[in-house]
């Protein structure tokens, strides 16, 4: 008799994955194209921001049209095509949380319906209630278990757990084993049934056999000057950085060479780069990261893969400042297949089963 694990790859092996997925707070669409990798097909899409719309759209030809505020779609979420897995980067927020116990002496009511309403994750909540999708991955900045004393993330684990009933794990991912950045975030799945995944027995990628800076870097002579930094930029920072040295605190630049690893690309790089300078041996002045630069270090350009950038480089910066490294949503999502695919296959049986219960 096979084991379970062993069916499970079994079933990866001989049947291709096919179901339906849907982005919310998508930004340009890095956690699709994990989901996409291994059969996944996006049925809705929700983003605020116009540019990013405008990006998204422009790299996912054959999309529909992009929804723009999610809370419109909470409110009636039947509006919402039907869907097996739920894929949400939502914006960290607080919550105004008082005790279950106070409300109760007060009769009123508790739960996310009273708890994280006005919020993000209210909204992305009220949709896995009302679909009771087979599976999320939920994406956020590391600080989510720490925000606000570790009350938002409790409430969070409270709402999706005991609440909506899901199997949860979650973890803390830094990219450095796929792209020459340390940027780390919180992972969070779910699945509606119980399975045997758990983020926090994955085997992840030896850190030290990342890839380092100089594989995303153009040549040195095709990079614009423009991207350069002027005289009295270079000089601001080197003053400021000098200013807060002296007091012991780290504040200032970040200079990296080919054989680094970068800090964290942040949404604010558009302003000064300083995060992230790149050395340039014979001149005086370092330069930013170029756009196409950035979609590497994103791992939104990786391997064959090819981005489109319609946008202006402000706006390309503060897009890729703000979105997931796609190779290890791809990693995440290939973990998940095979207990993915299990999950869709009782689906299956399940409504077979109805269908043949109102048919006698």
């Amino acid at each position: 008799m096979r084991t379970a694990a062993r069916s499970r790859q079994t079933a990866e092996v001989q049947e291709p994955l096919s179901f339906r997925f849907i982005d919310l707070f998508a930004g340009i669409g890095g956690l699709r194209i994990g989901f996409e990798a291994i059969g996944g097909h996006c049925v809705f899409t929700s983003e605020w921001d116009k540019y990013a719309r405008e990006t998204y759209a422009r790299n996912f030809r054959d999309n529909h049209e992009i929804a723009g505020d999610i809370r419109d779609y909470s409110r009636e979420p039947s509006r919402i095509p039907e869907h097996e897995v739920l894929l949400a980067g939502f914006p960290c927020q607080p919550f105004s949380i008082a005790g279950v116990s106070k409300k109760n002496s007060l009769g009123r009511p508790h739960g996310f319906l009273c708890d994280t309403q006005g919020t993000l994750f209210f909204d992305t909540a009220k949709i896995i209630e009302y679909h009771r999708p087979a599976a999320f991955l939920l994406e956020n900045v590391k600080n989510l278990e720490r925000h606000d004393r570790g009350r938002t993330f409790a409430t969070i684990m409270n709402v999706l757990e005991n609440e909506l009933g899901y199997h949860v794990s979650t973890r803390v991912i830094s990219s450095q084993p796929w792209v020459p950045q340390k940027r780390e975030r919180i992972f969070i799945a779910g699945f509606r049934e119980p399975t045997e995944f758990d983020l926090g027995k994955l085997e992840l990628p030896d850190p030290a056999s990342g890839p380092k800076l100089g594989s995303i870097l153009e040549p040195h002579d095709e990079v614009d000057p423009k991207y350069t930094l002027t005289p009295k930029l270079w000089q601001y920072l080197q003053d400021y950085k000098e200013k807060h040295s002296s007091k012991g605190n780290g504040f200032g630049y970040s200079l990296f060479g080919p054989d680094d690893v970068t800090r964290t690309l942040s949404a604010r790089y558009y302003k000064d780069g300083s995060e992230i300078l790149v050395k340039q041996p014979g001149r005086k002045r370092p330069r930013r990261l170029t756009p196409r630069e950035c979609a590497r270090l994103m791992g939104f350009e990786y391997g064959e893969r090819e981005w489109h950038i319609p946008v202006s480089d402000t706006q390309a910066y503060r897009q890729f400042g703000n979105a997931v490294v796609v190779p290890v949503v791809e990693f995440i999502a290939r973990a998940m297949k095979p207990y993915l695919q299990e999950a869709l296959r009782k689906n299956e049986a399940e409504t077979e089963r109805h269908r043949l219960a109102a048919a006698g």
